[in-house]
């Protein structure tokens, strides 16, 4: 069965997106001070790269930045059929008493993040953990809520939502795919 596609976000807007999320991220923080972001692979990446330059930007310091890889953490790893593919974590400081931002692209059932704070508690104590997704499209299995959200997309459990980026796609879209026939 084809799939339906419908556009949610073009470049613009989620270049928007990320500019407002950079000053809500800095406004929650005071600053930029003890500010470390951590993208989720592998979307999660470069949008955590694009709000260090877009916070870089605006207060003239790049904050901290790592990149986590949940493979191993995810609750789902016995079930797997294929051999997982483990990428590594980059995280060559000290997140002791520093505010952590985990970037991601989409937030669905709430699961990658919980593998996330898993992750990251291997490696310190953090002062605080806050959330940045640039898409919440509900349907939360945990109790997770975002801090920073780029668009709120209501869904339906037999849509889809794939966020493209010109790192991974070779473009900059939110679009999402619901079964022929469906909204």
């Amino acid at each position: 069965m084809a799939a339906k596609e419908r556009v949610v976000m073009d470049a613009d807007a989620v270049d928007r997106a990320l500019t407002r999320m950079a000053h809500e991220i800095l406004e929650g923080n005071a600053g930029s001070q003890g500010l470390v972001l951590i993208g989720i692979r592998s979307r999660g990446v470069p949008l955590a790269q694009r709000l260090a330059r877009k916070i870089e930007g605006i207060e003239g310091a790049a904050p901290a930045f790592g990149i986590i890889d949940i493979t191993l953490y995810r609750d789902d790893l016995h079930t797997a059929l294929a051999q997982p593919q483990v990428r590594g974590t980059e995280i060559s400081f000290d997140i002791s008493d520093k505010t952590i931002i985990i970037v991601d692209d989409v937030l669905y059932t709430g699961r990658t993040v919980r593998a996330a704070l898993d992750a990251i508690v291997d490696f310190g104590r953090p002062r605080r953990v806050r959330l940045a997704v640039l898409v919440d499209r509900g349907h939360r299995e945990l109790p997770i809520r975002p801090d920073h959200v780029g668009k709120n997309l209501p869904t339906s459990l037999e849509e889809s939502v794939n966020v493209r980026l010109r790192e991974c796609d070779g473009c900059d879209q939110v679009v999402v795919l619901s079964p022929e026939g469906g909204k």
